[in-house]
């Protein structure tokens, strides 16, 4: 399975800041997607606690392109890959 499938499953991906930050800070991401054009002081920590943990952070060109990677009908400032499936 591809990056952009395990978004596309939302049993392998967390949207939004909060809940990306809770799954970096728990050991339970693989990467993280920032969009380009999201507010920096929405997604600041969770870059920072993604690049301290040495997991990969990947960039999108916009909130609204990053939403529809998630298969979401509104946008994301952010995303992760979960390690494991949630059931």
């Amino acid at each position: 399975m591809g990056p952009d499938e395990a978004l596309k499953d939302p049993r392998r991906r967390a949207v939004g800041a909060r809940e990306s930050l809770k799954r970096v800070l728990a050991g339970n991401a693989r990467r993280l997607w920032v969009a380009k054009d999201a507010d920096p002081a929405v997604v600041e920590a969770v870059v920072r606690a993604a690049e301290a943990r040495n997991i990969p952070v990947a960039y999108v060109e916009t909130m609204a392109e990053l939403g529809q990677r998630c298969g979401i009908d509104v946008k994301a400032a952010c995303a992760v890959e979960t390690v494991a499936p949630r059931r």
